[in-house]
C-alpha cells in the first residue's frame, strides 16, 4: 500500500510493534495525536497535507495503549479526509473480542461505513484465544484487494489446513460464545481491581481513561518521573510494566507506563 521511503500516518501513541513493522518496511511513521475520542480529524487532515502520505493505520476500537474509541461524530470525518487525500485506512480491529462485560453495544467496524474501498480491515482470533492460534482476517474492496491477495500468496501461499479447521471448529462451537462471555467478565473484574488499587495506593498516578475493552490501562506518571527507573523499580518488586516512550513515534509529551491486567 506504500513504497519504501513513503510516509505512513499513525496514531500517537500507538503500538510499538506496528511502528517496528513500518520501519522494517522502510516507511516513515508520522504521528497524529489521539484523545479519548480517538484520532483528531483536524490534525489528521493537517498530517495528510504536510506529509503527502497515502496510508493511515489506526485502531478505532479500544486503541492500544490509550483504550480510546473513535467517536461516532469523528468516524465520517476520518473516512472523508482519507478519501480526499487519496489514501487508504488500515483498520486494526485487534481487540473486538476482548470487550468487557459492562461495555454495552460496540460500534461497528469502520469498514462497514466505507462503500468506496478506502478501508482495509484486519482482525484475528489470537487475542481472544491463544498466542499459538496465529490466524487472522483481512477484508478489502476493489483493486487493493487483488494487490493484497497477490502479496499474501507470495509471502505465505495459504494458511495451513489444520489451523483453518481448528479455528472453524472453535468459532462454530456452542462453547465459543460462553468463552467470550467468561473472558468479558474476567476482564471487567481485573480492570476494576487494577484501577481501584491504583486509586487507593498510588493516587499520584493519573489514569486519563478507563476503557471498557482491551487488557491494559494507560497511566500518566508525575512530571519529571524517569520512566526507566520507575519500570525497573516495579520489576524489582515483581511487577512488569511497559514504559511509555516506545509507544510514541516522536518525542512523548509526558512520562507514561502501560499496565496490563491479563
Amino acid at each position: 500500500l506504500a513504497p519504501p521511503g513513503a510516509p505512513v500516518l499513525v496514531e500517537s501513541p500507538t503500538y510499538p510493534g506496528m511502528l517496528a513493522i513500518a520501519r522494517a518496511a522502510g516507511l516513515r511513521p508520522v504521528p497524529v495525536p489521539v484523545d479519548r475520542d480517538g484520532v483528531r480529524p483536524e490534525l489528521l487532515a493537517q498530517a495528510f497535507r504536510a506529509s503527502g502520505a497515502r496510508l493511515f493505520v489506526c485502531q478505532p476500537l479500544f486503541q492500544n495503549p490509550t483504550g480510546a474509541v473513535l467517536s461516532a461524530d469523528r468516524r465520517p470525518d476520518v473516512l472523508r479526509i482519507a478519501r480526499e487525500a487519496g489514501a487508504f485506512v488500515v483498520e486494526d480491529d485487534f481487540v473486538r473480542r476482548l470487550v468487557h462485560a459492562d461495555a454495552g453495544p460496540l460500534p461497528r467496524p469502520l469498514a462497514t461505513d466505507d462503500p468506496d474501498g478506502v478501508v482495509v480491515h484486519v482482525c484475528s482470533l489470537t487475542k481472544a484465544t491463544s498466542p499459538s492460534l496465529r490466524i487472522g482476517c483481512l477484508a478489502a474492496r476493489g483493486p487493493v484487494l487483488e494487490r493484497l491477495r497477490a502479496i499474501q500468496v507470495v509471502d505465505h501461499l495459504f494458511v495451513p489446513r489444520p489451523l483453518q479447521e481448528a479455528a472453524l471448529e472453535l468459532v462454530g462451537s456452542p462453547a465459543w460464545p460462553r468463552h467470550l462471555r467468561t473472558v468479558a467478565g474476567e476482564l471487567r473484574d481485573r480492570r476494576d481491581a487494577l484501577a481501584g488499587a491504583l486509586a487507593l495506593r498510588l493516587p499520584e498516578l493519573a489514569v486519563p481513561h478507563v476503557p471498557v475493552g482491551g487488557y491494559h490501562l494507560w497511566v500518566r506518571l508525575p512530571d519529571g518521573t524517569d520512566e526507566r527507573r520507575f519500570v525497573a523499580s516495579a520489576l524489582r518488586e515483581g511487577v512488569a510494566l511497559a514504559p511509555g516512550r516506545p509507544y510514541f513515534p516522536a518525542e512523548p509529551p509526558a512520562p507514561y507506563v502501560r499496565l496490563s491486567f491479563v
